[in-house]
């Protein structure tokens, strides 16, 4: 019965050691592999288990790469994936470039890869050109009138200008910024609308696609359309503008007339003020004189016969004024 036991606990212990041996060692990934006449050493597994590597993502790839005909070091592909880098991507992007007799090495693919570019996608680009659709782009013509124009890029990935290169809004841009310096250079809306071609011609030959990840194979102008009239909404608002300005500097000369008309009325007012003031004043002073001795009775007397003798003319020549209907002063004289 002992032994029994011992034979039990023995087989228990094996069966624990052999399922940790197992789930440590991936012996079915070695399998494969020396299946796939990839040569690799059971303690480099373990190695790569100790290294936090899981080998899975390195040893697949890596009997891909040998199936397709690449020579790569198992040890660079180690270094990428504790690099941060994406080794699967990495291989597929070596075996589609391998394919399409692009030249391209290990350390090109892991850099771009790393720089966080997706190669396989630059590759694919590489041999498969992409097209860039810009939105309606408006551009003023010298005749005042606005333009829209839409563009298609087509572009070609740079392999060799991945790594530091602008992406595709730079060109985007770059391509907007010709659009818009092309329409506005030319004389009128016509011109543009009769030949678009022109603006693609314009701006190709600038050589947008310089310091980016990409090279312009062309340009095609996919719609054309007339906007607003700037030019005579530019005008209008001047005119509105001057409008309001000349409003403005009239309603300023208005004021300031009513302020002198203001002034002038008050001074008139003050002047008759004063007037009245003197003439209050003459009463008594011909009392004055009067209690002084140095006007008799009658000087007074022949004083308000010469002044009412003085009001009289004024009304008669006031009355003869007004009969006098054609203006002729002597009129009257001579009747």
């Amino acid at each position: 019965m002992p032994t029994e036991i011992i034979v039990l606990v023995a087989i228990a212990i094996a069966v624990i050691v052999l399922g940790i041996l197992f789930t440590f060692i991936p012996v079915g990934l070695w399998i494969a592999a020396m299946a796939a006449n990839v040569r690799i050493g059971i303690f480099q597994l373990v190695g790569m288990r100790l290294r936090r590597i899981v080998p899975k993502r390195v040893v697949n790839p890596l009997v891909k790469a040998k199936k397709a005909g690449l020579d790569i070091v198992l040890n660079k592909l180690e270094g990428h994936y504790l690099a941060g880098g994406n080794v699967d991507r990495v291989v597929n992007a070596l075996i589609a470039a391998h394919r399409a007799n692009i030249e391209l090495t290990f350390e090109r693919a892991a850099a771009i890869d790393l720089a966080g570019r997706d190669v396989l996608e630059a590759v694919q680009m590489s041999v498969n050109p992409k097209v860039i659709e810009t939105p309606f782009i408006a551009g003023v013509a010298m005749d005042g009138i606005e333009i829209k124009a839409k563009s298609r890029i087509t572009v070609r990935a740079n392999i060799d200008r991945l790594v530091g290169g602008a992406g595709e809004e730079t060109i985007i841009a770059r391509v907007g910024e010709g659009i818009v310096s092309t329409i506005g250079s030319s004389e009128n809306h016509k011109q543009v609308l009769e030949n678009p071609d022109s603006i693609s011609q314009t701006v190709l030959s600038k050589g947008l696609d310089s310091g980016t990840a990409f090279e312009i194979l062309s340009i095609d102008i996919a719609d054309i359309d007339i906007g607003k009239n700037i030019g005579a909404e530019l005008q209008t608002d001047q005119a509105e503008a001057d409008k309001n300005i000349a409003q403005a500097k009239a309603e300023e000369r208005r004021a300031m007339a009513v302020a002198q008309e203001q002034e002038m009325n008050a001074r008139v007012e003050e002047m008759r003020a004063r007037v009245v003031e003197a003439e209050a004043e003459v009463p008594k002073a011909m009392a004055e004189a009067l209690r002084s001795g140095n006007i008799g009775v009658m000087d007074y007397y022949n004083l308000q016969n010469v002044e009412a003798d003085t009001n009289m003319r004024k009304n008669i020549g006031k009355a003869t004024g007004d009969e006098d209907d054609d203006g002729d002063p002597h009129k009257n004289v001579h009747q």
